[in-house]
């Protein structure tokens, strides 16, 4: 199809998370503060790590990319949701509309694989310590982390490449706050058959491969733990990967929401319920798990502020 024969509108206007006016202040408070928050939270881990040299081991790698993905993908949405709190008509270009998603995409994908290659680490770590430093040198490190962005391209740029033969016809109103396939989809006056079948294969691909690699690497890691006789043992082994198992459960978790929210939710409906807590809530709670249940990262934390206060 034709470049310039993909759609006949040039705009959108976001419907945002509610049309009652009472809640538009008091929502766009608390938004702001969760991305301040977000922001805060996941710069800080990356500079952290950056700066703290007992942190520049393959877990903390990862842990930094992924605080990567958490705020790009907050600051991809969030903005212009809170542009929708204190604006009659939130309107978006097409381009601007086609960006987001792309950009969406990106981090939503890779983030679900970032947590697949941090569960690998710690399967390592923890069933293999002795040939860890081999198995998980600098370089299969950074392979993993750009294979993740590599996945996540790549399907960014499939579902973003057929919405663009995906025919809009007119001005319409997304009844969402950002722009998401299915919201996008509902609009379309022209087959969409084949994004459909995309949402499908690609998604059902993106969620089993990732879900299998976390879940065999936990079965290896508990069977392991279960091996050690001291008590000790146990909780130092278990303590190396709580945090992440904590942040793959409120990961997976906000994405399961999306099936087990009822139907009627006061002034919100069931997809923006669950959009909020895996685009928004998600990416402000990794920093804050990882930074309150990891001892290293505490202290890593604590010598960098002594540091700073007494230069």
């Amino acid at each position: 199809m034709a470049a310039g024969n993909h759609s006949t509108v040039t705009e959108f206007i976001l419907a945002g998370l509610t049309e009652q006016a009472e809640l538009q202040l008091p929502l766009f408070l608390l938004f702001l503060g969760i991305y301040v928050v977000t922001v805060v939270g996941n710069l800080g881990m990356i500079t952290l790590i950056g700066l703290s040299s007992p942190l520049h081991t393959p877990m903390y790698y990862f842990l930094s990319s992924l605080s990567f993905i958490d705020f790009g993908q907050s600051s991809v949405i969030t903005p212009k949701m809170l542009a929708n709190f204190v604006t009659q008509k939130n309107i978006i270009s097409y381009p601007e509309c086609m960006t987001q998603l792309y950009f969406f995409l990106i981090f939503a994908v890779s983030e679900g694989y970032m947590l697949a290659a941090m569960a690998y680490d710690r399967y390592v770590a923890i069933c293999s310590p002795l040939l860890y430093n081999v198995i998980m040198s600098h370089q299969a490190c950074f392979s993993l982390i750009l294979g993740v962005y590599i996945i996540g391209l790549v399907c960014a740029f499939t579902h973003t490449g057929y919405m663009f033969r995906v025919h809009f016809c007119n001005f319409d109103v997304i009844n969402h706050y950002y722009c998401d396939i299915l919201p996008l989809l509902k609009l379309s006056c022209s087959s969409t058959y084949v994004n459909e079948l995309l949402i499908l294969c690609v998604g059902s691909f993106n969620i089993f491969v990732p879900s299998l690699t976390i879940l065999s690497s936990y079965i290896f890691i508990i069977a392991t733990i279960l091996r050690i006789h001291s008590t000790e043992g146990r909780y130092k082994a278990f303590g190396t990967c709580s945090s992440h198992m904590l942040a793959v459960v409120v990961f997976f978790g906000s994405a399961a929401f999306t099936y087990l929210q009822p139907s009627s939710v006061m002034f919100l409906n069931q997809e923006k319920v669950s959009s909020v807590f895996y685009t928004i809530v998600v990416p402000m709670l990794n920093p804050l798990i990882h930074s309150l249940r990891n001892k290293d990262v505490s202290v890593s934390m604590k010598k960098v502020l002594d540091r700073r206060i007494f230069l």
